[in-house]
C-alpha cells in the first residue's frame, strides 16, 4: 500500500528540463510529514528485513548519498540504522584528501568524489540516490566505496527509469520503490 501512496504524491512536469523529457517530481514527497515518514520507513524496513541479511556482520556500517538528493534521504536513513552518512559530491566540493571517479552524462563526462578515509576497509554500504537512469553516477559512487575497502551490498532509489535497464549493471542489487516505463 505504501509503494501506490509514495507514487500517488509524485508530480510530473512535461518539456522539463528540456522538451521531451518528463520530469518525475520528488519534492512533494518531502512537503508532507506523513508522506515524508512513510517514504523513510518504507526504505528503513526494507533495509533492516532484506539488505541487511547480506552483511557479514548483519548491520549497515555506511549510507552514501548522492549529489544532492540522496542528501535528503541518507542522513536520515543513517540515523535510523545507526549508521554513518557519507556525502558524494561533484569534484571540487568537499574539503581535504578525496578519491574521485568519473561517469557519462547525456552532455558530458562529470567526476565524482568522496573524502579520503570516509569508508573504512570491510564496512558495509547501501549507496542511495532519488532516481536511476543510466546508472553513470550510482557506478561512479560505488566505485569510490570500493577504492575505500568497502563493500556496497544495494543501491537505493525511490524511482528507476527501467526502459535504461541500469540497475542490472551495477556492482550490487538496486531497489526502487516506483519504476517507471515512460
Amino acid at each position: 500500500m505504501d509503494v501506490e501512496y509514495i507514487k500517488d504524491q509524485l508530480t510530473f512536469h512535461r518539456d522539463f528540463p528540456k522538451k521531451g523529457i518528463v520530469f518525475l517530481d520528488i519534492f512533494p514527497l518531502l512537503r508532507d510529514p506523513i508522506t515524508f515518514e512513510t517514504l523513510i520507513t518504507h526504505f528503513v524496513h526494507h533495509v533492516t528485513s532484506y539488505t541487511i541479511t547480506k552483511s557479514p556482520t548483519r548491520k549497515i556500517d555506511v549510507i552514501v548519498g548522492l549529489d544532492a538528493r540522496g542528501f535528503l534521504l541518507g542522513p536520515i536513513i543513517a540515523l535510523r540504522l545507526g549508521a554513518a552518512f557519507v556525502p558524494v559530491r561533484k569534484q571540487g566540493k568537499l574539503p581535504g584528501p578525496c578519491v574521485g571517479a568519473s561517469y557519462e552524462k547525456e552532455y558530458g563526462v562529470d567526476i565524482f568524489e568522496m573524502q579520503e578515509n570516509a569508508i573504512q576497509p570491510g564496512q558495509s554500504v547501501i549507496v542511495i540516490d532519488d532516481l536511476i537512469a543510466t546508472g553513470g553516477s550510482a557506478r561512479a559512487a560505488g566505485e569510490l566505496v570500493a577504492k575505500q575497502g568497502g563493500k556496497t551490498l544495494e543501491y537505493l532509489f525511490i524511482i528507476e527509469l527501467m526502459f535504461f535497464r541500469a540497475g542490472t549493471k551495477l556492482d550490487a542489487p538496486a531497489y526502487s520503490i516506483v519504476q517507471s516505463d515512460d
